[in-house]
């Protein structure tokens, strides 16, 4: 197990100077954040979540105090932040990401002294945390999902590919990964889906902040090795699949089209020719008004867990070169975003 002096070390802003009044008799919001990683999408939720807080008053030295901590993919790390947080008393905790909750679970499910509000987690169901979502939750924890519903990309993709039928998946061997794919296994059982096939290659999972750029390298034989036997790939639902390494090693060894994860693989040209996603700015929100609830009182079974509202994202010009159909709206997600 690591050591205490590493989780400081580990941590991206120990003990924020964000501390103050809001100029009224309300005592500051204590938070503290323990992030999976320090890249997307936990960053992006994270920063949505301070600037919502913001534009509610709380501001840095103002009514809020923050602690935060990246646990660089390594479960057992929660473990020892709450050693070393014991003697602190928070409103909330905001975990982003699936190996945060699991950590955080271990250690203190219905546990009193903790509220647990998650985002960016793809599978909180399966992991134990709640059991179902629009209903109130079991235990302390509640927040929002992340992914897009798996018959919702698939319907994307035969709406926008209607002749693609074999399917692509390189995936890391993470946790979320293979709650995502069980999915999609069930999803293709469905009458509507049973034409299409899914061909699959694993990677190790790394460990660590730059651990997905690794297992973007080792993808790479898969993607030479899948290229001629598939008509369409589609990135992971894991940290390899959400960051950029991924999509850049897609683009450069890949002739066919990637179907992305995110909003950024298309509207920052990292490579993917379209994405159906899940908005980050949307789960900042709703985690948000989550958070001041709860420090304003109310109760945690009050508040329901939810999916993720999306959206869609095409490249022009990869939509040119691999004949897509842009549908102008879609039953499942908006809006739909082109970028020229």
């Amino acid at each position: 197990m690591r050591s205490l002096w590493l989780i400081i070390l580990l941590s991206l802003t120990v003990g924020i100077a964000l501390a103050g009044t809001d100029g009224g008799n309300r005592r500051p919001m204590h938070l503290l954040i323990i992030d999976s990683e320090r890249g997307e999408p936990y960053k992006t939720i994270r920063e949505q979540v301070l600037r919502s807080l913001e534009s509610k008053g709380y501001k840095p030295g103002s009514g809020l105090t923050v602690k935060h901590y990246s646990i660089g993919n390594f479960q057992g790390t929660v473990r020892n932040i709450f050693k070393v947080e014991s003697d602190q008393r928070y409103d909330v905790v905001i975990l982003n990401g699936t190996l945060a909750v699991m950590g955080a679970k271990t250690v203190a499910m219905n546990d009193p002294r903790y509220r647990f509000v998650f985002g960016g987690v793809t599978d909180p169901v399966g992991i134990g945390v709640i059991d179902a979502f629009n209903a109130p939750p079991k235990a302390n924890f509640t927040g929002v999902a992340y992914p897009v519903r798996v018959e919702a990309r698939l319907r994307f993709i035969m709406q926008s590919l209607p002749h693609a039928h074999r399917i692509g998946l390189i995936y890391a061997d993470m946790p979320q990964s293979h709650s995502y794919n069980a999915w999609l296994d069930a999803a293709l059982e469905q009458e509507a889906f049973k034409h299409l096939q899914l061909i699959t290659r694993q990677v190790s999972f790394v460990p660590s902040e730059g651990g997905h750029i690794r297992m973007a390298r080792l993808a790479r034989q898969h993607i030479l090795e899948l290229n001629d036997q598939v008509d369409v790939f589609i990135s992971p639902n894991d940290q390899m699949g959400v960051q950029r390494p991924f999509v850049d090693m897609m683009a450069r060894y890949a002739t066919k089209p990637l179907v992305g994860l995110g909003k950024r693989e298309v509207t920052e040209r990292w490579g993917a020719t379209m994405s159906i996603f899940p908005s980050m700015e949307s789960t900042g929100r709703i985690v948000t008004e989550m958070v001041e609830k709860l420090y304003l009182g109310s109760d945690i079974q009050s508040l329901p867990p939810v999916y993720p509202d999306c959206g869609v994202a095409y490249d022009k010009e990869k939509v040119r070169r691999f004949k897509v159909q842009m549908p102008p709206s879609q039953r499942d997600c908006y809006p739909v975003t082109i970028v020229e």
